[in-house]
This record gives structure tokens, sequence and C-alpha cells, in this order.
């Protein structure tokens, strides 16, 4: 067995724990006990009592050596450099917590509130940072490291959630667990025919993927507008309008095959989705996967049009051999129909 020297570059309790677990061991061999063991282990460069008759004494010696008060500043300096590094640019929070409650142990900072300030200042320092900005929120009546880092840990668990600007996503409908889905050169046979737009697959197939796009970092509710395009075909859900051939200064909008709402095809004008929470009705954090949510749309032409959401039912309508179940935009109701829940797929910028 190795025996471990000390040098003044551990933490003597931690020294003094190591040697003293394998008491059996060295009174077997040596016919010592661990405190002798662990005294002729000292360097020589740091000067003992002559009157050390247990392990406490030993510790207290060794922690008031200049070696320890210089081994706690380094870890300090190390605590105060330390940079937490996201997961999706290649950092590990394991290994983060592992080293920062490692070196808050060897700096011996006990204290709470000082480990809440030096974990703070780990975090990234962008002109916008989810972490940073909920991290005080999150802390509060935290008691202990152990809790501390919990809290982190959830905090980082929801920032690896959030929907970024061109991330993509697949959106399942509540009521049937169906994914909103397009086909490249799928066409309505009536009405624009554009990219037909409909809710099939119980799982998020290629062809239920959208990429989500909006200008700033992430989507807060409910003010920010989205655009989604489908992956595939690589057009745009909307709402399509004509002009009215007998009243030129006017538009009409396009309406769906079956139940005659307003259609919702790849390709239309009006691109521009707001979002709501459908379970909070003033509900003002960042847009996340697994959020239910509302998407709606303000119609920009027609007389007395106004907003819509976006729906599905149990309604099909046939192209060919096959049948689709169909998503339209209606203003009349708003209820389970009109949930959505987004998932995150894949992150974006």
């Amino acid at each position: 067995m190795d025996l471990p020297r000390y040098e003044g570059n551990i933490h003597p309790d931690e020294w003094i724990c190591n040697i003293q677990k394998f008491d059996y061991y060295w009174r077997a061999k040596y016919g010592l006990g661990y405190l002798d063991i662990a005294i002729s282990l000292v360097d020589a460069t740091i000067k003992l009592p002559d009157d050390i008759f247990t392990g406490e004494e030993l510790r207290n010696a060794l922690k008031e050596d200049i070696s320890f008060t210089i081994f706690k500043n380094t870890n300090k300096r190390k605590l105060q450099s330390l940079k937490y590094n996201l997961e999706r640019n290649g950092g590990d929070t394991s290994k983060f917590v592992s080293t920062f409650r490692k070196l808050c142990y060897n700096a011996e900072i006990d204290d709470i509130e000082e480990q809440k300030k030096y974990l703070y200042k780990t975090l990234p320092n962008n002109h916008f940072d989810y972490i940073s900005n909920e991290f005080y929120k999150k802390m509060k009546d935290v008691d202990s490291i152990n809790e501390l880092v919990k809290r982190f840990e959830d905090i980082v668990f929801e920032e690896s959630n959030l929907i970024r600007n061109e991330s993509i996503v697949a959106l399942k409908h509540v009521a049937t667990g169906k994914y909103l889905s397009s086909i490249k050169n799928l066409s309505y046979i009536t009405g624009s025919k554009s990219q037909m737009v409909f809710v099939g697959s119980t799982e998020p197939v290629p062809n239920s993927l959208w990429k989500i796009k909006f200008d700033k970092e992430l989507a807060t509710y409910p003010d920010t507008p989205i655009n989604l395009q489908h992956i595939k075909s690589e057009m745009f859900l909307g709402l399509s309008f004509n002009r009215n051939t007998h009243y030129p200064h006017n538009y009409y909008y396009l309406r769906s095959p079956c139940t005659k709402y307003t259609e919702v095809s790849c390709n239309g004008n009006d691109k521009d989705w707001i979002f709501r929470h459908s379970k909070f009705e003033n509900y003002d954090g960042s847009l996340k996967s697994n959020d239910t949510i509302n998407l709606s749309i303000k119609k920009t032409k027609g007389i007395n049009d106004k907003e819509e959401f976006l729906s599905s039912h149990d309604i099909h309508c046939s192209i060919g051999n096959y049948t689709f179940q169909e998503v339209v935009c209606l203003s009349d109701r708003l209820g389970r129909n009109e949930e959505w829940c987004i998932e995150l797929i894949h992150g974006g910028s």
C-alpha cells in the first residue's frame, strides 16, 4: 500500500481520515496505530509539536501551519476562477458540482450565503442568461450545500428545456395525441391548393418536425411572434388569402376542405403565430419543452377578421386514397381541441 505523505496540498481532515480508516492495517503490519503512522508521514518542512497524543491535536497542528493557510487561499482563488459551462456547449454539470463542492470543502467555506455567492459568480455572464436570472429566485430558504446544488441542478434542467431560436420542435395535439404534420408536395385539392397540414403520427416522425424562429434568444410569453418552418419542405405554417375579384380592395381567407373553417397550410400569407400558456392565463415565463400552449394568428386582411386559434378535431378529409385528420383555425371557441404540447427535439442557437 502506498503511504500518502502530508505536504500541505490536501485538507488535513481528509488526509487524517484516509490514514485512520486503515488503522487495523497499520497495527497488523507495523504494530503502530494510525496516529504514529500519520505523524511519520508529515513532511519535514512542517514542524509539529512534540506533545501530540490524539488525532484532533494532529489536525489542529496541521491547520496552524502556514501551508494550510496557503492551501485554503489557493482553493478560494480556484473558486473565484471556476466557470460553469452549459452542457450544450460541452460542459459537464456533474463534474462542475463535484469540483465546486470540493473547493468549498478545501477552503473551509461553510457559510451557505458565501457558497451561494461563489456559485453565482461561476455562471455565464452573457447579455441574457436564464440560469443567472433565475438563480436567486430559486435559492430562497436554501440552508445546506446539498440543497444548494440540488436547486442549481433544477435550474440547469429547466434551462436545457428552453426553446431557443431555430430549435427543432414537434407539436402534439393534446386531445388526440397526434403530431402536427405536413408532407412535401401533398397539397389541398381545394382552397389555396397549397401544401396540406394535418395531425398524423402518434410519434414525432420527420414529417412532423418544425424549426421555430423568432427575433430574440428566447421566446417569452405572451408577446413573442413565432414562425414555424416545416423541416422537410422548408415551407412556413400559415393562412392563405386571395383578392376578391369583384371587390379588388377586399380579401378573403381560404376555407378548409371539410368543415370550412379557415384553412391552415404550408406557404400561407400570414405566418406570425402568438403562443399562450393554456393553463395559466397571465403566465410570463419563457417557452420550454412540454408546455401546453394555444397558438393563435391575427389575420391581416379582410373585413372584421380577428384572431383565430390553431385547432384540430376528429373530422377527416381525403386526398386520393388517403384520409387525414383536419387542422384548421377558428375563433368561436377555445378548448381542448386548441391545446398543443410543444416538444423540444433539438436545441437551437
